[in-house]
């Protein structure tokens, strides 16, 4: 069995070179000692004439394998990883906070400037099918759902 030089300069240099190589600064230094593992391992059976050599390059061998063994397991994950989109218990009581004080805006509306903002938001009529309907010009209609939207931002604000 060859002898292995495991001084700090050696090491240092070796966890260098690992790191530049696999980019992974974090993980070089159990790379390598993972790699000198097998190497001890290895140099029963057979003789290594260049252990650092060696070192380096099981590292990296190390390295590609955890990588494809990642990518194994996030690709073959048993259940799909489903975000939960539904809100919070409490953005939903403010939700209806916000609801029940909008719902107070629109009963102080003038019933017709409310009836036009909600066939506008409600029924999506444009200005100038409410104006026909109503018998008033599309200049009202504007007119009015500009009144309810200024009224309506000034009532519900600070909620």
């Amino acid at each position: 069995m060859t002898d292995v030089p495991v001084g700090r300069a050696f090491w240092s240099d070796l966890v260098r070179q690992i790191a530049i190589r696999t980019r992974n600064h974090d993980d070089a230094e159990d790379l390598l000692h993972s790699a000198y593992l097998r190497l001890v391992r290895y140099q029963v059976q057979k003789p290594v004439d260049n252990v650092p050599a060696f070192l380096v390059k099981t590292a990296l061998n190390l390295n590609v394998d955890n990588c494809r063994r990642l990518r194994a397991h996030n690709s073959a994950a048993p259940f799909p990883q489903l975000e939960d989109s539904a809100p919070l218990q409490d953005e939903v009581v403010a939700a209806r906070v916000r609801l029940m004080r909008v719902k107070a805006g629109l009963e102080k509306l003038p019933p017709r400037t409310r009836e036009i903002l909600l066939m506008h938001r409600l029924n999506n009529l444009t200005y100038s099918e409410i104006a026909s309907r109503l018998g008033i010009s599309s200049s009202a209609v504007e007119k009015h759902i500009a009144k309810a939207a200024v009224f309506l931002a000034k009532w519900i604000e600070g909620w």
